[in-house]
């Protein structure tokens, strides 16, 4: 599997974590990953994103997810949004054509009708499209124009219903070509195919679904559609944050992309606030194992054997986060491998004593690996806490994995953070890990030490009055240590 060549060591999950974004420009998928085509457009200078204005109504806070697709036409755009949608089947998707959006014909235009670019940027009603997209992004129904090919005209007595949804799909030729459409989309994929294969797919669709004759659609394809691709639509792909060669036929780069939105409708609210901010994907194995762990009745061994189980997971996925280099290998057959070196300037410190909990597991990924302690004790009642530390000497010079069960107020893993730089570690070489954490924890933890990373299996509701995490999982360190009694 090759990889951008100006950055080998990404990772597909890091890549995929950026195609939400403007920063993303040019994956290409075909069932394996490459660097884009050395003749493709440069990237364009950066446009602030969702310049245009709009509001969500009182009370949400979760925005739909609108995917921009486009390419060339007959390159198997329909193919790609059908699949996306089937297997996005556990969510709202509603798919918006940007053919619905065509100008409805002047009579002038009507009378030299066969001389008229209908893939041109103006033969579309973008401020009309631009109206209904941001009425669906803000949880809107909307009314969806019917555009009668025969008359080229927009029929005046009926429309299309389109309900607020999850995911929004707008498909269509030039979606990316203007700016204020191209900045409210999420992700923006151009589905690429050979100009053969589009011309061949273009015949047979004109030709048997509308009645023409090849000779008609051969003129037109000459005059205006091949025209308008090289100087509309090929130009947009540079905007596109995947590629996917072959369209529909590629299976391999839908299933990544479908991946990748389950993801990110899965994604708590504040990892969109906090970037640094990771909670390892959700399965029925892990709901399971919280279940039991927030048992109240649950055994002290099945207690400790699946908090074990969950501790483990996520410190293998604290362990992701950590820079890597590459490593070539000789295998037994006598082949080179190239794989990648693990950091080796790796320590963990655990906030004593929920902290030691997550030390076994640390341990049994990281062998050899040097653990620390911190010890923070309230001294009397007036607020101030004592803190006590035992620490590798060279700490600084490491990347640290700090340990704690629980984000509650985060006032201890702040203090606990703070003693950390003061040994001259750098912020962000620290990576605090978790079970579970209240949005409370993540906002005083996030807003203070913003180039921390936050690793959790899970993100509460909330705080109660006495500052437990609720609903949580009680006093994690009594329960596994066996003191609750």
């Amino acid at each position: 599997m090759s990889l951008p060549e100006e950055n080998p060591e990404i990772a597909i999950e890091d890549v995929m974590e950026k195609a939400s974004g403007p920063h993303f420009s040019g994956l290409r998928l075909d069932g394996l990953l490459s660097s884009p085509s050395a003749s493709s457009p440069p990237p364009p200078p950066l446009a602030p994103a969702h310049s245009s204005s709009f509001t969500l109504p009182a009370g949400s806070t979760k925005q739909p997810f609108l995917i921009g697709v486009s390419g060339g036409s007959a390159s198997g755009k329909t193919t790609v949004c059908d699949m996306i949608i089937q297997q996005l089947h556990d969510h709202r998707v509603v798919l918006v054509n940007q053919d619905s959006f065509y100008r409805g014909l002047t009579p002038e235009e009507l009378k030299r009708v066969h001389d008229y670019n209908f893939d041109h940027p103006d033969a579309f009603d973008t401020g009309q499209l631009l109206e209904c997209i941001q009425k669906l992004m803000c949880g809107h129904s909307v009314h969806v124009p019917i555009y009668d090919f025969k008359t080229h005209q927009k029929c005046s007595d009926s429309f299309r219903q389109v309900n607020a949804s999850d995911v929004i799909i707008l498909e269509g030729i030039l979606v990316f070509h203007d700016q204020r459409v191209r900045n409210l989309m999420n992700m923006k994929i151009f589905v690429d195919a050979d100009a053969d294969v589009r011309l061949a797919r273009r015949i047979r669709r004109d030709t048997v679904e509308r009645g023409r004759d090849i000779n008609s659609v051969l003129e037109q394809y000459a005059k205006f559609v091949k025209p308008a691709f090289d100087d509309f639509v090929l130009p947009s792909k540079k905007y596109a944050d995947v590629i996917i060669p072959r369209g529909g036929e590629n299976h391999v780069a839908v299933d990544l992309i479908v991946q990748h939105i389950r993801t990110k409708l899965g994604q708590h609210d504040l990892c969109k606030i906090y970037p640094n901010v990771y909670v390892i994907q959700s399965t029925f194995q892990i709901r399971g194992m919280h279940t039991l762990i927030r048992d109240r009745d649950i055994s002290k061994h099945d207690f400790i054997f699946y908090s074990d189980r969950l501790i483990r997971l996520v410190v293998e996925h604290g362990l992701g986060h950590l820079p890597f280099t590459e490593k070539q290998v000789v295998t037994p057959t006598g082949s080179v491998y190239t794989g990648v070196d693990f950091c080796k300037k790796l320590c963990g410190v655990s906030i004593v004593r929920s902290g030691e909990s997550m030390e076994n597991a640390l341990r049994a990924c990281c062998k050899g690996i040097k653990i620390g302690k911190i010890l923070i004790h309230r001294d009397g009642d007036n607020g101030k806490r004592l803190i006590y530390e035992k620490l590798p000497k060279d700490i600084s010079e490491r990347h640290v994995l700090l340990l704690d069960p629980v984000l509650a107020t985060g006032n201890s893993a702040n203090q606990a953070i703070d003693l950390l730089i003061q040994k001259d570690v750098p912020e962000s070489h620290i990576i605090f890990l978790n079970l579970i954490s209240a949005p409370e924890g993540i906002h005083c933890v996030s807003k203070r030490f913003p180039s921390l990373k936050i690793v959790t299996s899970e993100i509460d509701v909330a705080l109660n009055e006495e500052f437990r995490v609720i609903p949580g999982m009680g006093e994690f360190g009594d329960r596994y240590f066996g003191t609750d009694d």
